[in-house]
């Protein structure tokens, strides 16, 4: 199996080249092109657990209720390429089954099938944060697909980092993390429109976003035409 992201530009993408008797798994609908020795089933589970309710815990996290599937069906090597749903930029990150990875909610593209991906809920923290209520969390070795809304950045934490809350994309679980707020008090915070933060610390490697999806929608969503029913 080998996975490579075009990562430059405005709209990335992955492509997946697999092996006879290979599979691998990726958010539903983000399959943009697929060789014709290829099985795509949808379902809910990740690697035989969880079921219907993975796929509502998915939901409530901010992911798809769905997973595709994809089999090569005979002895000949297949691609399969995933886009993700909103312009930016895709990474391949190699999991070493050493630590397990978190995704905030949006940011999980697809993934081999050694690896588990469970609903790892923030509690009151995700309350207080605005953004989802979970994260996923993923464990075990191999390659995990995320992508960002606009440009990604890689960056090494050692010691404290804040980032704003719409703008993480997955980080390593070395990293702790807690929920701040970005002015001087909670009323600058709200006045400013700055919302909160994740304020994380430890040793470990962090990807985040230069755009917030959900201030996006919120800037363009009054633009637009109403809705005809």
């Amino acid at each position: 199996m080998q996975v490579e992201a075009a990562r430059r530009g405005a709209f990335g993408w992955a492509l997946v080249r697999l092996d006879p008797g290979e599979r691998f798994i990726s958010e539903a609908g983000s399959m943009f092109r697929v060789s014709g020795n290829v099985d795509i089933d949808v379902t809910t589970r990740s690697r035989g657990t969880g079921g219907l309710l993975s796929g509502i815990k998915r939901m409530i996290a901010g992911e798809n209720f769905f997973f595709s599937t994809f089999t090569v069906t005979d002895g000949a090597p297949a691609e399969v390429g995933l886009a993700p749903k909103l312009q930016g930029e895709v990474a391949v990150i190699e999991c070493d089954g050493r630590r397990k990875w978190v995704c905030a909610g949006g940011s999980y593209l697809g993934s081999s099938p050694e690896l588990n991906i469970d609903t790892q809920f923030q509690g009151i923290r995700g309350v207080l944060s605005g953004e989802s209520l979970s994260f996923l969390s993923v464990e075990g070795a191999g390659p995990l697909i995320v992508n960002a809304f606009g440009k990604m950045t890689e960056i090494d934490v050692s010691g404290e980092l804040t980032v704003d809350t719409g703008h993480v994309v997955a980080f390593e679980d070395s990293l702790t993390y807690s929920i701040g707020k970005a002015g001087g008090s909670w009323v600058q915070s709200f006045l400013t429109s700055e919302g909160l933060t994740l304020k994380f610390s430890g040793r470990g490697r962090l990807y985040v976003q230069s755009h917030n999806p959900d201030e996006f929608g919120k800037s363009i969503g009054p633009l637009l035409p109403p809705r005809r029913t």
